[in-house]
């Protein structure tokens, strides 16, 4: 028997025997290790689904709701609360129940907290105008919807603290109205028949203005403030523009279904003090007297209106000469025009064609200065036309024209948009206040208020307390201090030796621009094709240049002008009443001196 092959045998190796710290730090891998995968095995769990994190979907919604994002909120839902629901009636429903509430403001009060595997709850507080501040909590249920988890939204959750089947409710209570008095604490409205006192019941009328059921465009205001319906509210003058306060703070009763969340009593608001003089609206309604026509009166430093009388605030018409206030501020601006400019005595200039004539035909001319005191188309007509439309309505609108209203309830001056007015004869006709440039009384105040005040627009006021708690008021500054100057100073020239002689004050410096519109001719003049292109043509022509009633009175003004700080600022217009010199600047004078003369 032959041998096999030898077989070679390998014993193994006798090993040593860890040491403590060997076992203690192979144990310590096989930890780190077993808790890698672990954490490997929950990530994929996560990832497909299992391990949702329910808490961050609770605070995803509930930061939505705080920013009133509904359209985040709603993607948050499961597929089939989505189909009960949609996008738009979700939201619809979370705006109705905050207005139901009279809500200002809504946001997360906590952490959220878990309450099973599949509801959250998170603490919400909402600020509210009647019921002050509700703090309620949220109960989320947060479910698995196919391959998506969400939330299962029911139309309890659309307000916090409705339970389900139950509706949100309030009743409401309003206080008496408040009493409205004037700057010198003298009464002017009290009581639900808004009663003045005696020594003011001549003038009240003017300014305090109508209260009765409201129009529907206010219906969603009130309703946010959770004013009833039937509620007398202001729908002019005073009564309006200080409503939010007159009517005090509502009561009531806050429900869901037949709970109470919340209940508040209602709250008379104090008496009001506006800014309003009696002496400068006395003053204001005798020179108007019964013509049509509106005049008033600011402080051009804190924006309080002091007096106003007729269609102040809502009569638009086309300002005249006084927009050349305007039309000499974008020309010194511009450089075009100067302190050292002069020009041609004309009686018209001509702009494509077409004669536009000085007032009655007058000689007009020389310098910048003189050609303002004398108001002359005959230099302004052109001059606007160099100006041109894009820079003569940047400069009307930022004096306010096409602007917010000045104050609650108040006509918007306009200026068509620079690509309608059209050639150079309507920018020019635009530039001397005619065309379909349209202002009330109380804008061309503003225009010299922000004279007065070196370039700054005041922020308008009818609330005393507004007007003391900032003696100088929130500003638009329109023009540079070097320019307002400049146009004060020709201001100062128009009522010293110009066409605004009658305004002019003893031992006082006023400026002004008077301003005289032309009406019928204005609205109805135009080149006929039998007249042929180039002829000049009179505007005149369309009426009687001693008719009157073709024109409107205007007139515009300060005082004290000057290195003294300007107190009253006025704006006179008077319908189809001639000349701005003559009817308007009288008035003005006499306002004027109310106004200086007021407490």
């Amino acid at each position: 028997m032959r041998p096999g092959p030898a077989r070679t045998t390998t014993r193994p190796r006798p090993t040593a025997r860890p040491t403590p710290d060997q076992f203690r730090t192979r144990r310590l891998v096989s930890v780190a290790l077993l808790a890698v995968a672990l954490l490997a095995i929950a990530g994929a769990f996560v990832t497909f689904g299992g391990g949702v994190d329910r808490v961050a979907i609770a605070e995803r919604y509930a930061a939505a709701w705080s920013r009133g994002d509904y359209k985040a909120m709603y993607s948050e839902l499961t597929g089939e609360a989505g189909n009960r629901v949609s996008e738009a009636r979700f939201t619809e429903l979370h705006r109705e129940l905050f207005t139901t509430a009279t809500g200002e403001k809504l946001g997360v009060g906590g952490t959220p907290v878990e309450l099973s595997d599949t509801a959250i709850r998170v603490p919400i507080v909402v600020r509210t105008r009647i019921f002050g501040r509700l703090t309620e909590q949220v109960d989320l249920r947060i479910t698995d919807d196919g391959d998506a988890t969400g939330i299962d939204w029911r139309r309890e959750l659309a307000f916090p603290g409705l339970a389900t089947g139950e509706e949100l409710g309030r009743t409401v209570k309003m206080p008496p109205r408040a009493t409205l008095k004037s700057r010198d604490n003298v009464t002017l409205a009290e009581g639900e028949a808004r009663t003045p006192d005696p020594s003011v019941a001549d003038i009240a009328p003017s300014v305090v203005g109508q209260v009765g059921k409201a129009p529907p465009e206010r219906a969603a205001e009130l309703a946010e403030r959770g004013v009833p319906k039937d509620t007398p509210v202001g729908l002019s003058g005073l009564e309006l523009a200080l409503d939010e306060r007159l009517l005090g703070t509502p009561g009531g009763t806050l429900t869901a279904g037949d709970r109470v969340l919340a209940e508040t009593e209602p709250e008379q608001a104090r008496a009001v003090r506006s800014t309003i003089s009696p002496a400068v609206v006395r003053a204001a309604v005798t020179g108007l007297g019964d013509r049509l026509g509106g005049v008033v009166a600011l402080d051009p430093v804190s924006g309080a209106v002091l007096g106003y009388a007729g269609i102040a605030f809502s009569g638009l018409q086309p300002p005249g000469s006084t927009f050349k206030i305007l039309t000499l501020t974008g020309a010194l601006e511009e450089g075009i025009a100067g302190e050292g400019s002069s020009y041609p005595v004309e009686t018209f200039a001509t702009l494509e064609g077409v004669k536009l004539e000085n007032a009655n035909g007058e000689s007009c001319g020389g310098t910048l200065a003189r050609s303002f005191a004398l108001s002359c188309n005959s230099v302004f007509a052109p001059l606007g036309a160099e100006l041109g439309a894009e820079k003569l309505v940047d400069v009307a609108k930022r004096f306010g024209f096409d602007g917010p209203p000045l104050l609650p309830g108040a006509a918007v001056a306009t200026i068509p948009e620079a690509g309608e007015i059209g050639d150079d004869l309507a920018v020019g006709s635009s530039a001397i206040g005619q065309g379909k440039v349209q202002a009330t009384a109380l804008q061309m105040a503003v225009v010299a208020a922000t004279i007065a005040d070196r370039g700054s627009r005041p922020r308008l006021t009818l609330d005393l307390d507004v007007a003391r708690r900032t003696p100088k008021a929130p500003l638009t500054r329109v023009t540079t201090p070097k320019v307002a100057a400049t146009v004060e100073k020709f201001m100062r020239g128009v009522v010293d030796d110009g066409t605004g002689a009658a305004a002019a004050l003893p031992g006082v410096e006023v400026a002004g621009k008077t301003g005289t519109a032309e009406l019928k001719s204005t609205q109805s003049c135009q080149v006929t094709p039998a007249e042929g292109e180039g002829v000049p043509f009179d505007p005149e022509s369309c009426s009687s240049g001693s008719d009157t009633t073709d024109t409107d009175a205007w007139f515009a003004a300060f005082a004290p002008a000057g290195e003294a700080t300007p107190r009253v600022a006025v704006g006179v217009l008077v319908v189809q009443a001639g000349t701005g010199g003559d009817t308007a600047a009288p008035i003005a004078r006499e306002v004027l001196r109310a106004g200086l003369d007021r407490g």
